[in-house]
């Protein structure tokens, strides 16, 4: 570091020279340049300048702020800070990080070291260019910073970058890292400041990163018992999150942990320093005296902090500050689906998962301490509320119900099958998606029957329309829709008065709206996992604006497509769950329900299916960085899986030929989802098997090989059953052709009949079975509502998922007649919908084992993070 003068502006500046590999690789030059002008962008009064970068005679470098005083490395040489200075310091650190990381900007190796103590308080020095080092000389023994360095990257998958004292453990084996990196390190960097002493020790880097890894520090108020009564257990309680080991489990943004630094340090946890004592009697006299006083002024200060909260609710408008809150679910719960913001701002609902696997509702006021269950309310999902906050609607139990906030049973409203999503316009209409594949009926908030309000457009290849938000004329509604065209899906809008809609944006989530400053709206919905805003004028109906972020690590459930947990109020409150994503496991089970073992790690999977040996699988999984998908295979035995297919496009249902030599599957590359098969060894190429202008997918293969039964789509009948010989000229040929959609068929094992899910009781799908090759017949197998039948290898028993997700069997009497049994009860599934193109389970040759891909339920419950006054941010 050199000191200079730059004479453009005459201003003294620090000078860096960077280390020679840079300038010795194109590509590195080229990506440091590029990070240096995103550091560049960095405007904060806590993170050091970059004036410039420039080369000279050779030489690459950096023309950065000058600073005056000491870092807080050599501040902590002398044992800890005083409390305020922690607080004060803390606060401008977690400040600058939230600036740089919403401007995609990372530090990776924040340490004491790297942050400057000047008389306007801290400095972040470094930002955003710890990446840049190069391979670093031998280590030597007890050293414990490294920055080992791939000569192909600057920065790569699994590369290890920073000093071990402050890396995260993500970082330390090698795996990709966010913004979260920088928080623990930020809380190791916070440990030290109050603690006087390291987070983690070890006397080699290899015991460090083990005691990193593996172990927690004891809290500050063990260690400091004087300084850290005065911090309080929420400075513990915010350290401890900060250190967690899996980033999930963290504060999730820099900003949220800047915002509880802030209130720890307004809220009075600090009662001033103490008092030097004249004697150990005066001492004690004083402690017990403090005591007595704090247990007084904490009573007094929960009162007032009470009344306060209440009166801030209770007044309008807000002030021009935003202030955020977190809820956890209740005890032995965990938080399940989307959550719902009533409209006034003043109370949250959310469902929660109990340990036995069942939903409840629950509401939250924002002016009380806990939330109240609604009974009567088991099995709900995806909540919203009436207009004038007195009442929420839900879906359980098959059925569209409303329920008052203030007590009294539910009542049901109409029959749904899987619904996905429901909205309630100051009308009294409630607008409603009943099933995943149907457009939008409407319905009086009192009953009634429902009637369509959209239609799906044949010429799109709509497949469903879902999630409704209506806006605040209560006329026009957003909601999402669903095709097999990828520039068909997004945002549409509709309206009460007229079939017409428009799309205003592309996205595979769902969007609500809010009015913001003024007459301005705006528009929410994901991009990736940040929560994005956007300029909205709902009169005119037209996007005004750019989109900019609102959150980040917003959660979502990958195993229902478009449900998202985030909320927002007209009158400014904004309400999203932090943290994980809800996945799906492959477990198997027995007939009682009983696990036996699950097979593969967790992941997004789809389609699962058995081949005919029972010795691998075939499925579909997402990639979760692009949302497409490919055909993956499993050796059970070993638990090795691999991939399937590699075309960029999205290749899924596959289905395998009875002697397990083929698979099958659908593929959109070349237009709308077509017929491809592939030798399962995965040998030759990706070869069509049936192609035309409209979208198909395989769902059955006769046991003798010559049939596959696929759904194929109709602009006029929607989805009905075809039929394609693998012999002779392989001319596809209509099964079964009506006014109702007709999928999930599967051959029974001597090929003489199809059983498949209709929706001919609508809305109410169930399941039917016809004979082979001639339709004409029908037995009904299901009773109230079922999909996803399968059957058993010797054609005895016929398997099927029940609206609940229990796992039904039904016996089926051998001879020349098809007579079904009475349908009985196996064991309760946690799956997601029923209405999808294939089954979510698979059963065993013999029927006493299944296979079932299962809701991986969250251990620990991210919570709520609710933020008053959202747009207090935005500019005017």
């Amino acid at each position: 570091m050199t000191l200079a003068l730059g004479t453009r502006l005459d201003r003294t500046v620090a000078i860096k020279v960077l280390p020679a590999h840079i300038a010795e690789r194109p590509d590195l030059r080229q990506r440091f340049e590029r990070e240096a002008r995103a550091v560049s962008s960095l405007n904060h009064p806590h993170i050091c300048s970059l004036f410039d970068i420039g080369q000279q005679e050779g030489l690459d470098y950096l023309v950065m702020e000058y600073l005056e005083g000491e870092t807080l490395a050599a501040r902590l040489a002398g044992g800890p800070l005083p409390p305020e200075l922690v607080l004060r310091y803390a606060i401008e650190i977690a400040d600058a990080l939230g600036q740089a990381h919403s401007q995609g900007v990372f530090h990776r190796d924040l340490k004491p070291g790297n942050i400057m103590l000047i008389k306007s308080g801290t400095k972040l020095l470094d930002f955003g260019l710890a990446k840049l080092r190069g391979p670093e000389k031998a280590v030597a023994a007890g050293s414990l910073t490294v920055s080992p360095v791939p000569e192909s990257t600057l920065t790569g998958a699994g590369t290890i970058l920073g000093t071990i004292q402050y890396m995260a453990p993500e970082q330390l084996e090698g795996k990709e890292t966010d913004g979260r990196a920088d928080i623990f390190a930020f809380g190791v960097v916070l440990y030290e400041m109050a603690a006087g002493r390291k987070a983690f020790e070890g006397n080699s880097p290899a015991s460090l990163i083990a005691a990193i890894l593996s172990k927690d520090p004891p809290p500050i108020s063990t260690l400091q018992p004087v300084t850290g009564r005065r911090y309080g257990p929420a400075f513990d309680r915010l350290v401890k999150k900060c250190l967690a080991k899996n980033p999930e489990d963290r504060w999730q943004t820099a900003r949220d942990l800047a915002s509880e630094l802030q209130w720890i340090a307004e809220a009075g946890a600090l009662p001033g320093p103490e008092r030097a004592a004249a004697g150990a009697e005066a001492v004690q006299a004083r402690r017990r005296h403090r005591e007595r006083l704090a247990w007084s002024v904490a009573t007094v200060a929960v009162l007032v902090a009470l009344f306060l909260a209440v009166a801030y609710f209770r007044r309008a408008p807000l002030e021009a500050r935003p202030i955020r809150f977190s809820i956890s679910p209740p005890e032995k719960t965990t938080l399940a689906g989307s959550i719902a913001v009533s409209p006034d701002g003043k109370q949250l609902a959310f469902v929660t998962t109990s340990p036995d696997g069942s939903t409840s509702l629950w509401v939250r006021p924002f002016a009380s301490l806990t939330a109240r269950a609604l009974p009567g309310t088991e099995g709900a999902v995806h909540p919203f509320w009436s207009p004038d906050n007195r009442f929420l609607g839900f879906f359980a139990e098959g059925k569209l119900q409303k329920i008052s906030v203030e007590g009294g049973p539910p009542q049901a409203l109409c029959e749904v099958f899987d619904a996905r999503g429901g909205t309630w316009s100051r009308d009294g209409v409630i607008v409603f998606s009943p099933n995943p594949g149907d457009r939008l009926y409407r319905i009086a908030e009192t009953g009634g029957a429902p009637t369509p309000v959209t239609t799906l457009d044949p010429s799109r290849q709509e497949s469903s329309h879902q999630w409704p938000h209506f806006l605040p004329d209560g006329r026009h509604f957003l909601f999402l829709v669903w095709s097999a065209q990828a520039d068909a899906r997004g945002i549409y809008i509709g309206s009460l008065d007229s079939k017409e809609t428009k799309r205003l944006l592309g996205t595979d989530w769902s969007v609500a709206y809010a009015r913001g400053p003024g007459e301005r709206g705006y528009l929410f919905f994901l991009r990736g996992r940040t929560l994005m805003g956007q300029a909205f004028d709902a009169k005119a109906v037209r996007i005004t604006g750019e989109p900019f972020p609102v959150a980040e690590q917003v959660w979502y459930d990958e195993t229902i497509p478009g449900l998202t947990s985030f909320s927002v109020s007209e009158s400014g409150v904004l309400a999203y769950r932090s943290g994980g994503i809800r996945t799906k496991q492959l477990v198997w089970y027995d007939r009682t329900g009983k696990p036996l073992g699950a097979v593969g790690p967790p992941g997004p999977y789809r389609d699962p299916w058995l081949s005919p040996d029972e010795k691998r699988m075939a499925l579909t999984r997402v990639d979760p960085q692009t949302g497409t998908q490919d055909i993956w295979l499993f050796e059970l035995s070993r638990g090795i899986s691999s991939r399937f297919t590699f075309h960029p496009s999205d290749d899924a249902t596959p289905l395998w030929s009875p002697d397990g030599s083929r698979i099958i599957f659908a593929s959109n590359r070349d237009g709308p989802p077509n017929l491809y098969q592939k030798a399962s060894s995965g040998a030759g190429n990706e070869e069509p098997l049936l192609k035309s202008d409209v979208s198909k997918y395989p769902t059955g293969w006769s046991g003798n090989g010559r049939y596959i039964v696929y759904a194929n789509w109709d602009p006029k009948t929607k989805w009905d059953l075809w039929v394609l010989p693998m012999f002779g000229e392989r001319k596809p040929m209509p099964y079964l052709q009506t006014e109702f959609d007709a999928f999930q068929a599967q051959f029974s094992p001597d090929g003489r009949w199809i059983a498949y899910t209709s929706n001919e009781s609508n809305p109410r799908y169930e399941v039917y079975v016809q004979p082979f090759p001639m339709s004409g017949g029908k037995w009904q197998i299901s009773a109230n509502g079922g999909a996803q039948p399968s059957w058993r290898r010797d054609g005895r028993e016929l398997f099927y998922l029940a609206p609940d997700r229990r796992l039904m069997a039904a016996e089926v009497k051998p001879g020349s007649t098809f007579e079904p049994g009475v349908p009985k009860a196996l064991f309760q599934t946690q799956v997601t919908g029923l209405v999808d193109a294939r089954n979510h389970y698979v059963a065993s040759r013999d029927g006493q084992r299944f296979l079932v891909n299962t809701i991986v339920q969250e251990a620990t419950s991210s919570p709520i993070t609710v933020v008053v006054n959202w747009t207090a941010g935005l500019k005017q």
